[in-house]
């Protein structure tokens, strides 16, 4: 089986890696070719497009920031989907939203090709370490044809449901991370000025159940300050701002969330876009954008 992989960044780097650790050859496409070059050798070889890389895969997987630049690889000029092999299978591991996943699906089917949307939960530690867990929409046949693949660079799979289930559940669940990390680092700054020391509120915030567990894993970057990016803040923006388009599309109201993501908008306006979303707590614990938003 030959597989195809687009997009190397923080996680595509990793998740391509794995598979390459159980043998399988790759065919790999990032629009900046120095990403790449960690991967190549015998298991590993550039394309110079995703239509040319589509003409030797039986399996695509995608990795990529946003729905622009899934639909640009897909659908573009130089675009896998008309190119890939008959019956080929694609696996979109990106997190868009669920109406874009179900519009994809589409596409694909009506050149009688394969589609299953496959997002990822789990950091760049986590993806290295294979231990992601997949989110699929598919139907059960399609899903059965990638098990193996999911589980070199996975160890939990949750079929959700049909085409944009996989995505809708990824939306959740970034939707919770991402409103819990601003309302924690919003606590902290209610603590501290109030007194409290950060040690104190660490302590024992950390240990209640009112707390997201995944906050302790961001404890060391916030008391450091040292935000090397395992889940960058702009993508969390993005996620966010995809969920509240969802909401819309979806009649549903998102009060909490719409405030949240503009919060983080801010947080990127005031040069925190490429840091670890935890940097949210930076962001909280200055001057909260005051001086983005003043009047001129």
């Amino acid at each position: 089986m030959k597989i195809g992989f687009i997009g190397l960044g923080i996680m595509g780097s990793r998740m391509a890696a794995n598979l390459q650790k159980h043998g399988y050859s790759l065919v790999l496409f990032n629009r900046t070719r120095d990403k790449a070059e960690p991967l190549l050798g015998p298991c590993g070889t550039f394309s110079d497009s995703p239509a040319k890389l589509a003409q030797q895969v039986d399996v695509l997987f995608t990795m990529l920031a946003h729905p622009d630049a899934v639909e640009q690889a897909a659908l573009g000029a130089n675009g896998f989907l008309n190119h890939l092999r008959p019956n080929a299978l694609w696996v979109d591991c990106s997190s868009v939203n669920p109406s874009f996943s179900q519009k994809m699906a589409a596409e694909t089917a009506s050149r009688r090709l394969r589609f299953v949307d496959a997002p990822v939960t789990g950091s760049a530690p986590v993806a290295a370490e294979a231990k992601l867990t997949f989110w699929v929409g598919a139907n059960e046949v399609d899903l059965e044809a990638i098990r193996s693949l999911l589980l070199c660079m996975g160890n939990k799979i949750v079929h959700a449901g049909g085409h944009g289930m996989g995505t809708s559940m990824k939306m959740v669940i970034n939707l919770l991370l991402g409103n819990a990390m601003a309302a924690f680092a919003e606590a902290m700054e209610l603590g501290q000025g109030l007194g409290l020391s950060q040690k104190m509120l660490f302590d024992s915030l950390l240990s209640t159940p009112t707390v997201a567990p995944f906050l302790a894993l961001k404890r060391e970057k916030m008391e450091t300050g040292n935000y090397a990016a395992e889940f960058p803040l702009r993508w969390m923006q993005k996620d966010m701002q995809l969920a509240s388009a969802s909401a819309y599309e979806s009649g549903v109201a998102l009060p909490l969330t719409n405030v949240t993501k503009e919060i983080y908008r801010l947080a990127m306006r005031g040069g925190h876009e490429t840091k670890d979303f935890s940097a949210i707590y930076e962001f909280a614990m200055g001057d909260n954008g005051k001086e983005l938003i003043a009047p001129r």
